[in-house]
């Protein structure tokens, strides 16, 4: 286990400080594909919900033995090794920078005043119409999704690899992965994607609360509110979300800057209204990107450092 939590430590420096390894091929792309080839393979016919459970196993399990095996082989060879590897494993899981630099993409051409571009790079990371956006719109779309990725993307990879090593985070990203490809709510993949989605819900359950919280209490707080306040109603906004896990980062966020999120979105020229969480004690204004960055930052280094305590324990005793 500490061999874990050293690699861990150095996975979150690396991917902080210089990102993903820009030599090899992701190996989400590895995954993308196998998912693709069964859902190619499979989602067609009758008995798509089992189907669609099968696709989910046979992706959680080839991941997991071939990252397995690589860890085990490595460690096979030295401990240094093992620890270099498991460490760039981790690495290529978490997505610190990329995150900092999809907002930062918004953030500039926003600031200048471009606000074509802006729009244009928003629709990169959104699922949502930009075309028209304001400021104020274009800001709550960053902000949302730096949020929820905040979890997704940093501190629910980083609570399996500090479980589970490296291959505990891409049982993970292979869940993950699944529910962005296969779990959407519509004739062609409402019954195929039944299983993924759910798995990526229950995967999700603890680091999203647990990223919440640490939100609160790691992050800059301007406007004053007692902790107690910010707790209780980030409980109250949280299930708002239609996710059963998103709304805890974004009422979070949403609390601690003073903000509103969500409202009215539209998805293929289609109005979808989601109820607003937070107290607009302030206008929405880019600023709030750079706000929303430093908070994954402080809240992602927060849940390293409650886990390498957590785990030390464990170690000592």
């Amino acid at each position: 286990m500490l061999y874990h939590l050293i690699a861990c430590t150095i996975g979150f420096i690396i991917d902080r400080f210089y990102g993903e390894p820009k030599w090899v091929t992701h190996p989400v792309i590895y995954i993308g594909n196998l998912i693709r080839t069964l859902t190619r393979m499979l989602n067609k016919g009758q008995h798509r919900k089992l189907k669609g459970a099968l696709t989910a196993m046979t992706t959680i399990l080839l991941t997991g033995v071939i990252v397995g095996a690589i860890v085990y082989g490595s460690y096979q060879l030295h401990a240094y090794v093992g620890i270099g590897v498991e460490a760039l494993l981790i690495a290529c899981g978490l997505a610190q920078k990329s995150l900092r630099q999809a907002a930062n993409d918004v953030y500039e051409p926003l600031v200048a005043g471009d606000f074509e571009r802006a729009r244009q790079k928003l629709g990169w990371i959104v699922g949502r119409d930009t075309a028209h956006l304001d400021e104020a719109n274009i800001t709550r779309g960053v902000v949302e999704t730096v949020s929820e990725n905040t979890s997704d993307g940093v501190t629910a990879p980083l609570f399996y690899a500090l479980l589970f090593g490296a291959t505990g985070l891409w049982v993970y990203k292979a869940i993950n992965t699944l529910d962005s490809m296969i779990a959407y709510r519509n004739e062609t993949y409402g019954e195929f994607g039944f299983v993924a989605a759910k798995l990526d819900d229950l995967a999700n359950f603890i680091p999203s609360r647990m990223t919440g919280f640490l939100l609160l209490v790691a992050s800059p707080n301007d406007y004053k509110l007692s902790f107690l306040t910010r707790f209780k109603r980030w409980l109250a906004d949280a299930p708002k979300h239609p996710s059963p896990n998103s709304g805890y980062l974004e009422a979070a966020t949403a609390y601690q800057l003073g903000i509103q999120l969500g409202g009215l979105n539209y998805y293929g020229g289609i109005a979808s209204h989601r109820q607003e969480m937070g107290e607009p004690y302030v206008q929405l204004s880019a600023t709030h990107i750079q706000r929303t960055v430093v908070q994954m930052e402080r809240t992602s280094l927060a849940f390293l450092i409650v886990g390498l305590f957590i785990g030390g324990m464990f170690i000592v005793t």
